[in-house]
């Protein structure tokens, strides 16, 4: 399994805080490569909530990118504003998916598609500012 993107550093617990707690409904916005054909009845269910061990997920945004046939391999957009442990995989385990590659391509406004794999950079002033004061 496959895992990349965005996380934030921080000494600032408050500032943690208000970006991971729900109750501030900051997104995080998930790139998810699954094995197989996904069905649109799934990506409902994925789209409503799932049962990850008795506790049933808030409603998230799903999307198909893509499906590759000849791979047989689907890619999915998933936006929560949750974020428990191992959250998209369970969530996708629990429609009978198997996660091959998970990428959060942004929390709240701030992406990394322009950063390199393996570096980093320190948020500027705005991009603080819109995440606390969501």
């Amino acid at each position: 399994m496959y895992t990349s993107g965005a996380l934030l550093l921080s000494n600032d617990g408050d500032f943690i805080y208000k970006i991971t707690h729900p109750k501030h409904e900051i997104n995080k916005t998930y790139q998810v490569t699954v094995k197989g054909k996904i069905t649109l009845d799934e990506i409902e269910k994925l789209k409503n909530g799932v049962d990850i061990e008795g506790y049933i997920t808030k409603p998230a945004k799903v999307r198909i990118m893509k499906i590759d046939e000849e791979k047989d391999i689907s890619r999915i957009e998933i936006i929560i504003h949750e974020g428990k442990n191992r959250q998209i995989r369970r969530m996708c385990e629990g429609v009978g998916r198997k996660v091959l590659a998970l990428h959060r391509s942004k929390i709240g406004d701030i992406s990394v598609k322009d950063l390199k794999l393996g570096t980093w950079r320190y948020l500027n002033k705005q991009e603080v500012e819109s995440l606390i004061n969501k």
